[in-house]
């Protein structure tokens, strides 16, 4: 019998009767222990994150797959690597039951099929460098479990993220990331604490998999995409910073004409190719 916790009646009641402040108040202070539940995963998430360093350093790729909220974060984490770190936007992909269109709207039973996640996965030529992690609060839903197992049994290094120990998604993973983040404020409502969890669990793989993979130098993105006025600026008070240029038209002209901030402080460094 799986101990569904993220099912479990809220520790809380009465919440209609609850002020604004209270409800508030009260939300904080359940969120204030999902980091808790996510530290005993560290040991698991850096299997996953060596592991996937050394597959993509083979030309590798790293696969999220889940539904609703799950995909959802899936989807939000992957598509922020190419602007953050410049890595290339088919290196880590997001998957969702349903097809874009589940995005922003819930599409019935799409979770359900146990063979939709491995026929998507199949449609991007998965192979043995790849990497597979299913995200699932609950850790049974039908669309992740059958695409771990086909995933797994084809040699792919596999992992999930879920919230419930003993789940057939912890099972089918190689490395299970279960933070047990206990009974949600609303019961059953896994887009708080247990979506919660599972957002920093995602920053914690992507972000260390870049800085091994050499995205981040000293703790700037130096490979960032240069894609609005925010991101220029940063880029050319970086430059400032790291060679001494004092004029901030001069920095700017030069981040614009390499195109990111690493280019651009070599070519510096390298003063013939200024």
């Amino acid at each position: 019998m799986i101990q569904k916790f993220t099912e479990q009646s809220s520790r809380y009641d009465h919440l209609e009767k609850m002020s604004v402040r209270e409800l508030l108040e009260n939300i904080n202070r359940e969120d204030h222990t999902v980091p808790a539940a996510v530290t005993p995963c560290i040991p698991n998430i850096e299997k996953l994150v060596e592991g996937t360093v050394s597959r993509m350093k083979e030309g590798g790729r790293l696969f999220y797959l889940g539904a609703g909220t799950s995909g959802r974060l899936g989807i939000l984490d992957a598509s922020e690597i190419p602007p953050t770190f410049g890595a290339p936007y088919d290196l880590v992909i997001g998957l969702i039951a349903g097809g874009d269109v589940a995005i922003r709207r819930a599409v019935e039973q799409a979770e359900d099929s146990f063979e939709a996640g491995w026929q998507e996965l199949l449609s991007y030529h998965i192979g043995t460098n790849d990497v597979v992690v299913g995200i699932a609060a609950s850790g049974t839903t039908p669309y992740v479990t059958g695409a771990l197992r086909q995933a797994r049994g084809m040699g792919l290094l596999t992992a999930c993220i879920t919230c419930n120990p003993g789940s057939p998604v912890a099972e089918e993973a190689e490395i299970p990331i279960v933070a047990i983040v206990g009974p949600e404020f609303v019961t059953g409502s896994t887009r708080m604490k247990s979506g919660t969890a599972q957002k920093l669990i995602l920053n914690m793989i992507s972000t260390t998999v870049m800085i091994r993979l050499g995205h981040v130098a000293g703790n700037k993105m130096v490979d960032m995409q240069l894609t609005n006025a925010k991101l220029i600026d940063r880029g050319t008070k970086m430059i400032m910073e790291d060679t001494g240029i004092e004029d901030y038209e001069e920095a700017k002209s030069l981040l614009l004409r390499y195109g990111t901030v690493r280019s651009a402080v070599e070519a510096i460094k390298n003063k013939g190719n200024v």
